[in-house]
Formats: C-alpha cells, structure tokens, sequence
C-alpha cells in the first residue's frame, strides 16, 4: 500500500480508542490513546499529527463523534458500519424509525460545503456488496429487478457450539432490530426479525444455508446510487445461532439497559460479550470458509433475463497463514485499506457523504485480486 497518512481507530474497553498513524515518507507508525466520544479531542489530535484520514474501526456507537470530528478537522473519513437505528415508536415491523446512517446522510450537505469526504459503509458488508451492486449496474444488467446481498460461512470453532466470529454486540443489534427492505414502490419499509427464510447455495464448497431478513446497511446505501427495484439483505446464521439470539432477547440479555445486580449496574449486553471469546482471537481453532455477496437478477445488456452472483470467499486456512488474521477479520480489513490506496493515488475522490456504490467499481475489484484475493462470479445466482 502507497504512504497515505491515516489515523485508524480500534475501540475494545468502553470508549477508548487508539489511533494508530502513518507519517510519510518513511511511515513510521505511531500511536496514541483518546476518548473516542470526545470529537474536540479526536479533531485536535487529528490536528496535531497532520492526519489526513480516518479510517474508523469503533463500535457503532462512536461513529459520530468521530464523524463530526473528520468534519471538523477538514479531513477524509471512513468507515464499516455505519451510525445506529432507532426502531419506529408504533410500528416498528412496517415502518422505519431512524434508519442505519441518517445520522452520517443528514450531514452530507456540510461535508460537500467544507469539501471532504466521508465513505460511509466501507468494510466487506457494507463495503464490497455495494461495490459489487456499482458493476453490476455498470458492466452486467441493462435493468435490476434485485439486488439482494447473501452471506453466510461454514465457518466452526473447536469446543465451541456458539462463538460468533464478529462482535456478539453487532450481531445482536443487527440480528434482533427490524430487518430493512428498499422497494421501488415503497421505499423503505420494516419486516420481523428473521423473516422471509429462503436456503441459497453459496459457492466454493459451502453449500446451502438457510438465509433469513436482518437489519443491514447496504438497503440504506445502494438505492440512493444505484437503480433497482427491489433491495434485499439476508444471512445464513443457521437454526442455532437464531435459537441463541431469541433466548438472549427472551431472557433480557439482549438489552443494553443496565440492571442492578448487588452494588453494580451492568448492562446485560456487554455482560454476554464478556463470556464469550474475543472473536480476534478466535482463527487458530477456527475452520471454514466465509462467503460475502450479493446476488443480482434482472435484464443483461444484451436483453435476455439474467442473475449473477458476485462473491468473495475467504478460508480461514489461508488467512490464518498468509496474515495471521481469523477468516471474518482479515476479508473486513482488507477492503478499507483498498479503498484508502484509491483514495491516495487519486482514482476514488469526491466530497459530501457517498457509499462505495458511488464510486468506479473496476479499480477496487482489480486491486483487490491483485492483494491476492480474488472476487468470483456465478451465472444463475
């Protein structure tokens, strides 16, 4: 990757974050520790190291401290997921309340007018889906009638019958809030949690899983960039992992509202996360493959009906030995660090508050095959 001056945020304790840098030409890397919910600290740290990108690796919740303090520094900032939901108040299973990056969309208008960028949704998913929808639109159909992502894995780990490989936080949040759907006609609108149950066979030996409606960002990015008529999130979680989360909501231990347990007040989320292994740590007793996609049907440019699945699998053999990094972590990380070397020689470039659909889609999937992962393509979804 080119010497590109970047702050990386990583928050694992509360809301402490470590930014880490580059300063060229020799990139040496530096690190400081702030509170990342205090953008005036972030800003003028930002400031201070002539930081030029952000690339935001947080918990959700911090998003916009960080956002507005790109915003406030004047420089680029990125993310992968992107600010959180709020349910609607009365009908939460029709109806959207506050949707995944209103927040970040609402400011769009200031970060045109201050001339910076913010790339919301850069991580796999949201990320390289939406990059995936931009050369489908561009390269593969003529008219969309679905974009809809699908992912799932074979993923296993030893010993364990349940351990998420990404944040237990995130996959409740996701998982339990109402799923998102984007129609022409509709717009958005809301279903129950683990709806519309559908199997898809997901390539490269993974085979079948059974994909339910979750909560997701790509419905919120890809209609505002790219013409289809219908937009659709599903994910292969199986039928343990969803009898775990409906156990967890049952039992109260989904919420994020601390109870009082003796002389403490704990939240009954972060108390789950803590039984359960750090998902970084998870790749020497993982096994398996995880797939990130997104299937497309519609008319091809030469007129005659077609579906296409765009995908990209990770084994995390081969991450593990390649990058020491576990399957879920390392396909994550290495689409903003694509991104970011666009960013620096030029190829991508913009200002407001776009999503990876908004951008060429040919240089970041050749980028990417050439950091030695390559993207595939099945014809008939």
């Amino acid at each position: 990757m080119r010497n590109y001056p970047q702050a990386t945020a990583f928050s694992h304790k509360g809301r402490t974050a470590t930014l880490s840098y580059a300063d060229p030409p020799g990139g040496c890397r530096r690190r400081r520790r702030v509170d990342a919910s205090d953008e005036a600290a972030v800003a003028a740290l930002i400031a201070e190291h002539g930081v030029t990108a952000l690339l935001n690796a947080t918990d959700p919740r911090l998003v916009m401290p960080l956002f507005r303090a790109c915003l406030a520094a004047g420089v680029t900032y990125l993310d992968m997921a992107m600010s959180m939901s709020l349910p609607h108040a009365t009908a939460p299973y029709t109806q959207p309340g506050v949707k995944l990056g209103d927040e970040q969309f609402a400011l769009d208008d200031a970060f045109r007018e201050a001339g910076v960028l913010a790339l919301v949704g850069m991580g796999v998913e949201p990320g390289l889906s939406d990059v995936f929808a931009r050369f489908a639109a561009d390269h593969l159909f003529s008219v969309i009638d679905e974009l809809g992502v699908r992912d799932g894995s074979d993923l296993r780990v030893e010993g364990r019958g349940f351990a998420p490989p990404f944040s237990i936080r995130t996959l409740i949040e996701e998982c339990l809030n109402p799923p998102v759907v984007w129609e022409r006609e509709r717009g958005w609108f809301t279903t129950e949690p683990f709806s519309e149950p559908e199997v898809f066979d997901f390539p490269e030996g993974i085979g079948p899983l059974e994909c339910v409606n979750v909560e997701h960002e790509e419905v919120l990015l890809m209609p505002r960039w790219v013409d289809a008529k219908r937009v659709t999130f599903t994910y292969g979680l199986g039928e343990q992992v969803i009898a775990v989360l409906r156990t967890l909501h049952e039992l109260g231990l989904s919420s994020t509202v601390p109870v009082r347990v003796g002389d403490v007040a704990v939240s009954p989320r972060e108390v789950v996360a803590a039984c359960l292994p750090d998902p970084a740590g998870l790749g020497h007793t993982m096994t398996g493959r995880t797939c990130a996609g997104l299937w497309v049907s519609g008319v091809g440019v030469d007129g005659e009906p077609r579906e296409v699945y765009l995908y990209h699998v990770v084994d995390n053999a081969w991450s593990m030995r390649e990058y020491g990094c576990q399957a879920v972590v390392w396909q994550t990380a290495v689409n903003p660090v694509v991104a970011l070397e666009l960013l620096a020689t030029g190829v991508w470039s913009g200002r407001g508050v776009p999503g990876p659909e908004a951008f060429d889609a040919v240089p970041f999937l050749d980028l990417l095959t050439a950091y030695g992962s390559p993207w595939g393509m099945r014809e008939g979804g």
